[in-house]
């Protein structure tokens, strides 16, 4: 009789504690996989975030069930309705998941980033643009701040400052100018 009793624990822990989250895990996210350079880190987000969801789902329909029957919501072995409806939420997920591809062997096609607006992609070039400048402005400044430099590398230094902080003015003044337009 004790294996079965340790059975039934197993069973019971995996189902409050991990199954659900990982089914709706799975379904919310069928293109993760446990494969490639970085399947430790994936390991790690999809054991987490199903323990996490399996505990808010447990949560969820114990309170479900407290409010919702009107003698209030007692769970006993001989009435399992908590693992029941805990049960069919990852039944659920398990087929939506295998409906949307996350148990293949291959995973799903990605959709990819929306598309972008030509006027978007644009603005974000200019940002990028702007954020190189940047760097290479406190590049600059720090290496003119060292000390010992001779005169001929100062100078260098200082024409090529002078031409970052003119393109950064230059790309700005482009940018409000078609702002105002």
């Amino acid at each position: 009789m004790a294996p079965l009793n340790a059975l039934e624990d197993v069973a019971g822990f995996l189902l409050i504690f991990f199954v659900p989250g990982y089914a709706v895990t799975k379904a919310l996210f069928p293109e993760w996989r446990i494969r490639g350079p970085e399947r430790y880190l994936r390991l790690l987000e999809i054991v987490s975030l199903g323990f996490v969801l399996s505990l808010v789902l447990t949560i969820l329909v114990g309170y479900l069930l407290l409010v919702g029957t009107p003698a209030g919501f007692q769970s006993y072995w001989s009435a399992p309705t908590l693992e029941v409806a805990l049960t069919a939420i990852a039944v659920v997920a398990v087929v939506v998941g295998l409906l949307r591809g996350a148990y293949a062997r291959s995973p799903p096609a990605a959709r990819g980033p929306p598309a972008v607006e030509p006027d978007e992609a644009e603005v974000w070039a200019v940002t990028r643009e702007l954020d190189r400048l940047g760097r290479e402005e406190r590049h600059l400044v720090r290496a003119l701040n060292r000390k010992g430099l001779d005169p001929a590398e100062e100078a260098r230094l200082r024409s090529r400052l002078s031409d970052v902080r003119a393109r950064a003015d230059e790309i700005g003044r482009r940018r409000e100018a078609e702002i105002a337009d």
